[in-house]
């Protein structure tokens, strides 16, 4: 009996693997509860400012943040050289000067617009020094949304929006250091002495606040959430996530942040927005997707 063959130019498409289907759909189930728990710390965080203020809620944060990575990474701290420990310092300051920034935006602006305008940091790199037309188009849509955010108001808080992009600022920074140090130190040490060295420098800040006014047990445990919805639960997620999820995928998604900010701040903190601040918001998704989906790999 003869035996029928397939052509030899017939393709063979491999089926996917039970275990990578399982593994994508829990990546990115991981990266919808990381991005839901860093607006909801930040959310929760806020609900003691009227206790610890911006400042001691942030202080909490980074002793939080400082725990988890020291535990991680495992810093050898004596055996870094000068040439390693200079981005360590920078680190460490733009760490500290960005969250504190960004929760003084959101007691002003509320925590949808606080993070969008946080978000153009990355949005910034991403297309900084492309001659790309895509991305000069991304870059024209980001802007008519900060236009429409920052547009004059009596009810604008521009102080608050100014934070808002001095966060922006600190998190590009934020981006370049951690790359600086990614290549000068193994592994999470680098992180590690960073969120170390920042917690350090708001030791005092907690120690202030103890002595003026003892802070109730309610406002501490927000504070501490905060810490490790925002610090610890991302930081892990994200390690999980990019092992199982390419790169542009977790970009995209990472794209909603500002969404989810401005949902979570609805839902948790009451603060609503009009059509004109949710139109702005999708311009910087929208325009900070685009540039990504439409990258190379």
């Amino acid at each position: 009996m003869r035996v029928r063959t397939a052509p030899a130019s017939a393709p063979q498409v491999p089926l996917p693997r039970p275990e990578s289907a399982r593994a994508g759909l829990a990546g990115v189930a991981t990266m919808v509860g990381s991005g839901l728990a860093n607006q909801t710390g930040a959310a929760v965080g806020s609900l003691a400012f009227p206790v610890l203020g911006p400042i001691g809620v942030v202080a909490v944060r980074q002793y939080v943040a400082a725990a988890v990575l020291l535990a991680v990474g495992r810093p050898r701290l004596r055996s870094f050289t000068r040439h390693q420990w200079w981005p360590v310092v920078l680190l460490a300051v733009v760490f500290g000067t960005m969250n504190l920034s960004l929760y003084t935006a959101v007691d002003r602006v509320g925590l949808g617009l606080a993070v969008t305008l946080e978000f153009l940091g990355p949005l910034a790199i991403a297309l900084a020094g492309s001659r790309r037309r895509v991305d000069a188009l991304c870059a024209l849509l980001a802007t008519a949304g900060v236009v429409v955010l920052m547009r004059p108001r009596p009810s604008a808080d521009y102080l608050g929006m100014a934070l808002g992009l001095v966060a922006a600022a600190c998190w590009a920074s934020y981006i370049l250091l951690n790359r600086t140090v990614g290549r000068r130190i193994p592994g999470a040490q680098g992180a590690g002495a960073a969120a170390a060295l920042s917690a350090l420098l708001f030791l005092p800040v907690g120690v202030v606040l103890v002595v003026r006014q003892p802070p109730t047990l309610a406002a501490v445990g927000c504070a501490v959430a905060a810490g490790v919805l925002s610090s610890a639960v991302p930081y892990l997620a994200d390690l999980f996530t990019l092992r199982h999820v390419p790169a542009r995928v977790f970009g995209l998604f990472m794209s909603v942040n500002p969404v989810l900010a401005a949902l979570v701040g609805l839902v948790v903190l009451g603060q609503g927005l009009g059509g004109a601040e949710w139109a702005a918001i999708g311009a910087v998704v929208a325009a900070n997707a685009l540039s990504i989906a439409t990258s190379r790999a």
